[in-house]
């Protein structure tokens, strides 16, 4: 388990250096994947910030999903990140898939997250 762990991280860790190489000043969009839940933040690592966050844990997202788990909660909350970030200004980001495969959740978060109105 602990090499399986250790793994994961290298991945992730690999992922991120290549993003933030080719990034161009863009803002970071994570996304993280639970079990139960699914996770997003925009990110400026230029300063250090979190520019916008969604994720299915919000109060609101809680009463109208039916479950957190599923790729239709993840395009809601793909879409809902989208609209944060267009009210925040930004329309062009960097996609972190944060070492996960890109199917399944990941990919309807950032289809949804495309049709919000972001580019990436």
């Amino acid at each position: 388990m602990a090499n399986n762990n250790r793994m994961t991280a290298r991945r992730k860790q690999r992922t991120r250096i290549k993003i933030r190489r080719n990034a161009g000043g863009r803002p970071r969009l994570s996304v993280f994947r639970s079990g139960q839940h699914i996770y997003v933040q925009l990110i400026d690592d230029a300063q250090g910030l979190t520019v916008a966050a969604a994720s299915t844990l919000e109060k609101d997202q809680r009463m109208t999903l039916k479950n957190g788990s599923t790729t239709s909660a993840a395009a809601v909350i793909g879409s809902l990140i989208a609209e944060r970030a267009m009210k925040k200004g930004v329309k062009e980001v960097v996609f972190d898939r944060g070492g996960f495969k890109y199917h399944g959740r990941i990919k309807a978060l950032a289809e949804a997250a495309r049709e919000g109105g972001l580019s990436f």
